[in-house]
This record gives structure tokens, C-alpha cells and sequence, in this order.
């Protein structure tokens, strides 16, 4: 089977011509002589819907501006950094509104999330309703693992798209001509169509695939997301079982990989290095996106981390005690600094919290010395300093001379701390590298302990919610923490430090917010929550505004921008091109933004067939 799965890439081109799209974000317009029905004739034609939907979900990591630092900077673990202009989204009561520019490089990716959304569930769509059209299939077993796979794509496009917008239109088929009548589905009820397709998928979904495609263990972890999100507990402890106890995920304890012979390197480093993650011998990845150096189609310069989350190091207001520019990218240098952590520029700029907040053991590897990165680790390398007989070139970066005066003029984007070893990826084709090509994790197993976790806390099972903790911390050097001290925080915080970079942040405080808001069980700060006031009073907004030192702080850029977050950011708005677009029907807008006076009663139901009732009249 994995021959024809090899096969099928050739066919993506024509399944995205296929399914592709007009103006109706939703509703296809063939642009090539072949039909739907001419081009499904095969199963390596299906197959070819799911690579593309592979592809499209590699595209939330890489790039300049990658999709997920929107994810990241509605949280308490980062803001956005740029500090030199106006538009990134840091005053999000001006910046976040439904007419504004939320797919831009400069701006945010908000509408990225809501286009590419519904075009990966375009290609998933297109796969399950052709199933029954391939007469070739191998076996009956393949096409239930091919139509399984589906479901896991358009599950996890809908399980983010129901966390970052609330209710949203559910179309669970391909529609054959323009729709222009679409209404918002209830949340819920898109969730329990996504547990049902996801405990099918659970059932026919293999693990022995080639990297990058759907494993079972990946239906499993995101199956756990589902039942949390519907307060099902129990549920999610046996979807995350699932993985956890099986035979086949493990942690990664020891060393191994590319750099396992280095005596100066640990297991974290391993985990995280570019060649290893698609090991056969790494048990920890559930999920992956590849990117390969020449990778075909990959036109968006790899994944830039180090331009995007390290600070402005190489900034001309970064200056010595004497007064002199401190600091240079040229990679000419005789300390080319550029060349061991690249040009970063501080787009995503961490907080307190996730620099210094949550770190509680000297011992953890992820904030040890090699792994972790202070400016006090730089040094002065600006070549005019040695030419001058500066005394502090060579000499390490300090943020205050002895007078205590700051050496920086812009601590927000020049100045914290980061995970190099989760940021750090050589990036040879590029003088001053900014982050090459690596395979990312999409899902790994360290999450599912800790979403099982979650699950444990909520019911109130606090021993099986520390031993799930202490196993990732155990992996990290980092002492145990003890049953009686964990609440929900100990899980967030324990993400933050596992996680960075890696969950959609956004996401999953959303998901946590409305179960409490579901649950009316008393969060950490003592409050209770209710979805009937959802948007004005909820848990992500208080856990944001607790724990960032910049949103409602009084912060300022030196462009004049002002960090603020209100209540109802804990869903961001739908594009307005969205419901402009769609004149029969109605999609509703979310509290707090323009157009939600013109709301109507989410469907309660999600459209099976192209002829389906959409109106509640």
C-alpha cells in the first residue's frame, strides 16, 4: 500500500484543481477538464486528496509570520514583538476586528487559520465522498484506513476552527456547485460528529505508515482533545490509554540520533534535532509534517524560527557600557554569533511567565546551559569594537552598566530569553540563517501525558495526574511534583515548559475555558464560569491577564501601541469576507465585534448532502 500512497503525489496537483474554489469558501469550481466523478476513479487519486492535506497542514509552521505565533500571542506564553511599526496584533481591541487585514505577514494570521481550515476539510470532504468510487482498492482494510485518515484531517480542522472561533458552519460533504447559504452549526454538535468519525478512524487507522501521514496513535491523541473538549473525562483517559500504554509510543529517555555521541548535548536536545524527528527510532512522534531541503513545492524558505523567536540581538540599540554599537549579524565577523543562533528579529516575543515564571527546577534540561539561551550568553562582537580597542568586545552582553542604566533601547524586541534547542535549526542556504527546512511535531506522545493529565484533574484524580506529570518532567531532569500541589495550572504551566512552539496555545486555553464554562467546576482562581456569558467573563482571559507582564499592564512599543486583550478575545472574529461572501445564509459573528447583532440560531445539526434544510425559519 505504501507503493500507491508513493503514487499518488503526482495526482495532488489535479485534486487541488479539482477542489479547488472560487469565491464561496467552501464550495468547489473544477478549473480542469476532468470531473470529480473522472478523477476519483482510483484509490491513488484519494490518496493524493490526503497528501494534499498533509502539505496543507505543514503550512501553520513555516514561512516568515508562521500561522501558529497567532496561536501564541492570544496567551499568556508571548506577544507579538515588533515594536517599529504599526499593525502586529498587540492592542487587539483596535487590531482584532472582522473588516481588518488578519492574513499578512506584518499583521496577523487570523483569516489564514479560517481559509486554510476549510480547504484542508475541502480535501478531506473530497476523499470521503468518493470512498466507494475506487473499484482498486487493496483490500477492504485500505479503504477503511484511507476514509479513516479523511476523517482525521477534517476532525482536526474542525476540533481548531470550533476553539478559535466558537460556532462555525459545518459541511460534512462536498458540495457539487456554488453555496452561497451556509449558517453557523453549534459547536457541540460539531464535536460529537468529530468523536464519532474519530473512534471510526481509531478503529482502521494503522501506526506503520510512512512519516508524515495520519497514525493511529495521532487519531487516538486527538480523540483525547475531543472527549475532553465535550467534558466526556473518562473518555479522554481512554483515548489517551490508548497511546500511552500501547506497545508502540514511547518517551525518549536516552540518547540517540545525530548528536548522541556528544557528551555536551542531553535527550531534549536529541528530541528536538531536525534530523531525528522522523527516525524510525524516535517512539515519541505520533504526528509530523515533513520539510525537506528541495522538498517539491516548498516555495516559503523553511521554518524561520530562528528570524521569528529569537530577539533582535544584532540591533544597533543594543550598546556597549562605552556607549558603542555592541552587536553584529554579518556573519563575516570574527565571532559570527549569526552563524550559532541565527538573525532573529523578536517577532515572537516570550513573557515572564514562560521565561522565568514557570521554571522551578535548576536541574530541568529544557532551561539548562546548551538548551536554553540568555543575552547575558552573547557577547559583544560588533568588528568596530576590536578596531576601536573597545574593552568589552568579546566580553558577555549585560542588560544595565554600572550607573544602571539599560543598554538596550527596545527590551521588548531586543532583549529575553529562549529554547534553543527547539529554535535552533542549521539553515544552510541562507548567509544569516533564519531557520531552515525540519520535519515539525505536529503530536507527540509528552502531550498526550499531559492532556491525560488534564483529564485526571478534572475529575479530581490528582495521584494519576502527577504520576502522568512527573513522567514528563522525569524525562527533563525536573524534580516530581507532588499530588496534593496540582491543580490546573500544574498542567499549563508543565505545557508551557514542554510545549513552546509546538501546541496551538490559543487553541487549547480556549478548549479549557469552555469546559469550564460546560462544567461550572471552580477554576484554580476560585471563580466558576457559564457559556451564557461566555465572551465577557471567561478562564483563558483571566489566566492571560494573570500571568502576561504585557496585556492590561500599560505596556507601550516604542511605536506608541499599547498591549490590550479584552474578555471576548477568547474567540477571535470571523472574517468578514466570510459572511459577505455567503448572502443566502447566515454566519454568526462572536460576541464583543461588529455584526453579531445580526446573529441568528446556530443549526443544530451539521448538513449531510448538498439539499440540506441550512435555515431556521
Amino acid at each position: 500500500m505504501k507503493t500507491r500512497i508513493i503514487r499518488s503525489i503526482c495526482l495532488v496537483l489535479v485534486v487541488m484543481a479539482t477542489a479547488g474554489c472560487k469565491r464561496e469558501f467552501l464550495a468547489p469550481k473544477p478549473l480542469s477538464i476532468y470531473t470529480p466523478d473522472e478523477t476519483f476513479q482510483t484509490a491513488d487519486a484519494l490518496w493524493a486528496t490526503l497528501v494534499a492535506c498533509e502539505k496543507n497542514l505543514r503550512y501553520e509552521y513555516v514561512g516568515d509570520a508562521a500561522p501558529l505565533i497567532s496561536e501564541l500571542i492570544f496567551s499568556e506564553v508571548a506577544v507579538e514583538g515588533t515594536t517599529d511599526k504599526p499593525g502586529p496584533a498587540q492592542d487587539l481591541n483596535q487590531a482584532i476586528t472582522p473588516d481588518a487585514q488578519l492574513n499578512h505577514t506584518d499583521y496577523n494570521k487570523i483569516g489564514w487559520y479560517w481559509l486554510e481550515g476549510y480547504r484542508g476539510i475541502r480535501y478531506a470532504n473530497t476523499a470521503i465522498e468518493y470512498i466507494d468510487v475506487p473499484q482498486d482498492y487493496e483490500s477492504e482494510e485500505e479503504k477503511n484506513h484511507l476514509l479513516g485518515a479523511a476523517y482525521f484531517h477534517r476532525a482536526l480542522r474542525y476540533y481548531r476552527l470550533v476553539h478559535q472561533f466558537g460556532d462555525v458552519p459545518a459541511v460534512f460533504f462536498m458540495p457539487t456547485e456554488p453555496k452561497l447559504d451556509f449558517y453557523s452549526t453549534k459547536r457541540e454538535v460539531i464535536l460529537q460528529r468529530l468523536k464519532q468519525d474519530l473512534e471510526f478512524a481509531q478503529e482502521w487507522v494503522p501506526d506503520d505508515v510512512n512519516k508524515g501521514q495520519v497514525t493511529k496513535g495521532a487519531v487516538s491523541h486527538l480523540l483525547t482533545k475531543v472527549n475532553l473538549a465535550l467534558g466526556l473525562f473518562d473518555d479522554a483517559i481512554q483515548s489517551a490509554n490508548n497511546v500511552i500504554n500501547g506497545s508502540r509510543y514511547k518517551l525518549m529517555t536516552q540518547r540517540f540520533g545525530v548528536d548522541q555521541s556528544d557528551p555536551d548535548r542531553n535527550v531534549v536536545w536529541d528530541l528536538h534535532r531536525p534530523e531525528n524527528k522522523s527516525l524510525a527510532s524516535n517512539t515519541e512522534a505520533l504526528m509530523l509534517v515533513i520539510d525537506k531541503v528541495n522538498l517539491d513545492g516548498n516555495h516559503d524558505g523553511g521554518i524561520q524560527l530562528m528570524r521569528n523567536a529569537v530577539p533582535y540581538w544584532h540591533a544597533a540599540g543594543i550598546i556597549t557600557p562605552t556607549g558603542s554599537r555592541g552587536t553584529s549579524d554579518l556573519a563575516t565577523a570574527e565571532i559570527p554569533q549569526v552563524a550559532q543562533i541565527g538573525r532573529g528579529i523578536g517577532r515572537l516575543r516570550p513573557t515572564w511567565y514562560s521565561q522565568t515564571g514557570i521554571w522551578d527546577d535548576p536541574n530541568d534540561l529544557r532551561h539548562a546551559p546548551g538548551n536554553w539561551m540568555d543575552m547575558e550568553d552573547l557577547v559583544y562582537n560588533a568588528p568596530a569594537l576590536k578596531a576601536d580597542n573597545d574593552p568589552y568586545y568579546g566580553k558577555h552582553l549585560q542588560l544595565r552598566n554600572d550607573q544602571g542604566t539599560i543598554l538596550s533601547n527596545d527590551t521588548i524586541r531586543q532583549w529575553f530569553s529562549w529554547p534553543h534547542y527547539k529554535l535552533f535549526i542549521e539553515d544552510p542556504n541562507r548567509v544569516q540563517p533564519a531557520g531552515g527546512n525540519t520535519d515539525w511535531y505536529v503530536f507527540r506522545l509528552a502531550d498526550t501525558y499531559l492532556l491525560r493529565a488534564e483529564a485526571y484533574v478534572w475529575k479530581g484524580d490528582l495521584p494519576n495526574a502527577a504520576a502522568d506529570i512527573n513522567a514528563v518532567r522525569a524525562r527533563a531532569n525536573a524534580g516530581s511534583v507532588d499530588a496534593a500541589d496540582v491543580n490546573m495550572g500544574t498542567v499549563l504551566d508543565e505545557r508551557a515548559r514542554e510545549l513552546y512552539y509546538e501546541e496551538p496555545r490559543k487553541t487549547e486555553l480556549t478548549r479549557i475555558a469552555y469546559i469550564y464554562a460546560q462544567t461550572g467546576i471552580a477554576a484554580d482562581n476560585g471563580k466558576t464560569y457559564s457559556l451564557t456569558n461566555f465572551s465577557d467573563d471567561n478562564f483563558m482571559y483571566d489566566r492571560v491577564i494573570e500571568k502576561s507582564d504585557f496585556y492590561n499592564k500599560g505596556v507601550v512599543t516604542n511605536f506608541g501601541t499599547s498591549y490590550r486583550m479584552s474578555p471576548y478575545h477568547v474567540l477571535w472574529p470571523i472574517p468578514i469576507s466570510a459572511i459577505n461572501g455567503n448572502p443566502q445564509g447566515v454566519i454568526n459573528q462572536n460576541k464583543g465585534y461588529i455584526g453579531y447583532e445580526k446573529n441568528v440560531e446556530p443549526l443544530d445539526h451539521v448538513l449531510e448532502e448538498q439539499g440540506a434544510q441550512d435555515s431556521q425559519e
